[in-house]
């Protein structure tokens, strides 16, 4: 009889023994889902998803564009499209199509030549150099658009302080030189430099037609 009581016993202390191994596994399996979960909503908390939106500079892959066909000034040979609705400013020379953060800016001169890599090196880029605040990385290339050769400069620098909240915003600048029997054109597309206006600011540039 004290064999079999002996044998309960420890049968009793096994399946006690399994029963609370059982629910401390069960107990730290629920433990660390819902640590995990916490994680996440702590986290979606402090990051949450943004809203769509277009990141400043960028323009709208539903611009609408114009022809701009100059009337005035000492060249009006040349047409090309323009964003339609931006701000329209003429100095001599010299006239800006400005929406936010970027600026289309067309100046017609008079030109003995036409422009190479080497003489936008050794001209243009110096006198920029001393125009534009904190200018860096200039890039001269040949490239081919719809009106035909042309110099490209790449370059970036700091903008003008906005007058309200004395913010400066580091651009980016496409100036594109275009030559035809004395007359030279110089297209010159900015904005932010993290914005992505790779494709509007080739219809601009593709845009360029002599008349």
């Amino acid at each position: 009889m004290a064999a079999h009581t002996r044998t309960y016993a420890v049968v009793g202390l096994a399946l006690v023994a399994a029963v609370t191994a059982g629910c401390s596994g069960s107990g730290s399996h629920a433990g660390s889902g819902s640590r995990a979960s916490g994680a996440i909503t702590v986290s979606g908390q402090k990051q949450p998803a943004p809203t769509e939106s277009n990141p400043p500079g960028d323009i709208p892959d539903n611009q609408v564009y114009v022809p701009y066909r100059p009337t005035g000034g000492t060249f009006t040979g040349f047409t090309l499209k323009v964003p339609e609705g931006w701000a329209r400013t003429s100095q001599g020379s010299t006239t800006a199509f400005t929406d936010k953060l970027n600026t289309v800016r067309i100046t017609a001169v008079s030109a003995s030549g036409a422009p190479t890599a080497g003489s936008v090196t050794h001209t243009v880029v110096p006198r920029l150099r001393s125009q534009v605040p904190k200018f860096s990385s200039p890039k001269v290339s040949e490239v081919t658009r719809h009106a035909g050769r042309v110099v490209l400069l790449t370059y970036q620098g700091d903008s003008a302080k906005d007058p309200v909240t004395g913010k400066v915003v580091r651009d980016a600048f496409e100036r594109y030189a275009f030559y035809r029997a004395g007359h030279e054109v110089d297209l010159t597309l900015s904005g932010p430099v993290k914005a992505d206006n790779v494709d509007p600011w080739r219809i601009v540039s593709d845009s360029f037609t002599w008349r």
